[in-house]
């Protein structure tokens, strides 16, 4: 109950931060295309990806730590918890100052990205700017980590939404006043090295032992399956980044960077559904974590039945997005920010396939990082880069826009889609993965029949009004996909427990509303 009673905390927190900073994020990107342009934008998006590339330095220490942190947080281990933060504190101030030196190094470089150069001023000042930004992430925040892994992920949620959302503030009225891309810039360093700084201070508050100067010591048996684990997280992590940073640098390359600013918005939606969505998964890892680290034969049991659980709800909630994002993309990029930075429905059915594709694994991604198997895969990352940049520049050539992502899609399906549930249900539930595959065979095919119907009902719509015509695709995309998986599953057990659990959360909060007024 007190790690369900974590969760619920951590994920409701989450959730309403995230729903004020995708409304803070939608209307800076108003003002952002108001005063600048989506050659800007692009170049937002391609310098991010490059610097995302550079993080490989990191090597996958912080999934690693984050894992070696769960059993001494379950056992009130104090020395076992401050030798760790020790260590992971001199790794990532390593880390940010290689970074740097790489970073500024590129610096000849990065054009080759670029298919013409923008006529966008101080283009290397901007690009120095975005590495310090990188780099100054990673001083002061490996605190959140312990906080995060301690199941108070709601504390670390608080900090960075508060920060996001004067960050955007601030940038909202520096573009309306000065309307310069370096201030800008200045202002996102600014909150990063804030942020960063809060969340430390806060972390010393809740766990004084951090502040004690006595030594501290990791046994060899630790540094071992760290060091084991590194190694493979750091397999992880290069696939991770060549597949989600090299679809920008393709599309920058063999389309253009206007392509890239058009594709940022799409991304902007599609990214902020699943910050939304990853809250839930974030919120349970470290109870997950918990649960592993006291294994027992019943805990096995448990820990499959629970994860048989979320996957069903990671079914529903992707199946549902993916239906509005189908329907529901363009109408609201049209009403957003006009009909000039849309994409045709081919790219928008590629964009949404590879949504759902990627979000379908975030069950078993959640327990790969919550359970440590992710050594038992650490070569797929490298079989899918490779084959998803073959293929998105091949298909990029012949296909423009939706080949890149194309690629992604075939990587995906090709490697990721079933080596990561058959290493789980092999080395943490010690079973078959076969009841994985037919269920998720039957989510596919209930998620597609959603999204037909509910787009053959959106496209009889014969409404003049464009405003009134998205309501009423808004209301069909609410009602069509749930209907239809209430039906098919309104007397399964695990529909039943969610709903049993919704109604204990709200009889709670009555009570708890009850008790405040008298």
């Amino acid at each position: 109950m007190s790690r369900l009673r974590s969760s619920i905390k951590n994920l409701s927190t989450a959730i309403v931060g995230q729903i004020f900073g995708i409304i803070i994020g939608f209307l800076s990107r108003i003002i952002f295309l108001r005063y600048l342009n989506e050659e800007y934008l692009g170049l937002n998006s391609l310098f991010t990806n490059i610097l995302t590339i550079f993080s490989l330095i990191e090597l996958g220490i912080g999934p690693a730590m984050n894992f070696s942190l769960y059993k001494p947080l379950a056992e009130g281990n104090i020395l076992q918890i401050k030798s760790l933060m020790v260590l992971y504190k001199k790794a990532y101030i390593f880390i940010g100052c290689t970074i740097g030196i790489i970073g500024i190094l590129f610096t000849p470089f990065y054009t080759f990205f670029l298919d013409t150069i923008p006529n966008i001023p101080r283009l290397t000042y901007i690009y120095w700017l975005f590495t310090l930004n990188t780099v100054l992430s990673y001083f002061f925040s490996y605190k959140r980590a312990l906080i995060i892994c301690d199941e108070r992920r709601y504390i670390a949620t608080i900090y960075r939404y508060a920060f996001y959302f004067i960050m955007n503030v601030a940038q909202i009225l520096v573009l309306c006043f000065t309307h310069s891309y370096i201030v800008y810039l200045v202002v996102q360093i600014l909150a990063t090295l804030t942020e960063n700084i809060a969340i430390s201070r806060k972390a010393d508050r809740l766990y004084p032992f951090l502040t004690y100067k006595n030594k501290t010591f990791i046994s060899k048996e630790t540094t071992k399956e760290i060091k084991k684990n590194i190694s493979a997280m750091l397999m992880h992590k290069i696939g991770g980044i060549i597949v989600n940073s090299t679809d920008n640098l393709i599309l920058s390359k063999y389309v253009g960077l206007a392509a890239v600013g058009v594709y940022s918005n799409y991304f902007l939606i599609t990214d902020a559904i699943n910050r939304v969505v990853s809250q839930f998964f974030s919120s349970v890892t470290a109870s997950i974590g918990n649960m592993n680290a006291l294994r027992t034969e019943r805990n096995i049991e448990k820990l499959e039945k629970t994860f048989d659980r979320i996957f069903f709800l990671n079914f529903w909630i992707y199946g549902f997005c993916s239906c509005c994002l189908w329907v529901l993309f363009n109408p609201f990029i049209s009403l957003w920010l006009g009909s000039s930075f849309l994409f045709d429905h081919f790219v928008v059915f590629v964009i949404t396939l590879n949504f759902y594709i990627t979000g379908m694994r975030k069950s078993a991604l959640t327990f790969r990082e919550a359970t440590g198997a992710f050594y038992y895969d650490r070569w797929k990352p490298i079989f899918e880069s490779v084959i998803n940049i073959v293929a998105s520049i091949i298909l990029a050539k012949k296909l423009g826009t939706a080949g890149v992502f194309l690629g992604t899609i075939i990587s995906t399906l090709s490697t990721c889609i079933w080596v990561e549930p058959c290493v789980l249900y092999k080395h943490v539930f010690q079973k078959s993965a076969r009841k994985y595959a037919v269920h998720f065979v039957l989510y596919t095919l209930l998620s597609l029949a959603a999204c037909v119907l509910t787009s053959f009902l959106a496209n009889c719509l014969r409404i003049s009004n464009v405003f009134l015509s998205f309501i009423c695709k808004c209301f069909l995309c609410l009602t069509i996909p749930n209907l239809l998986f209430l039906i098919c599953f309104y007397r399964t057990e695990h529909f039943q427990f969610f709903m049993n659990l919704i109604c204990s959360i709200i009889k709670q909060f009555l009570a708890k509303l009850k008790r405040t007024h008298n």
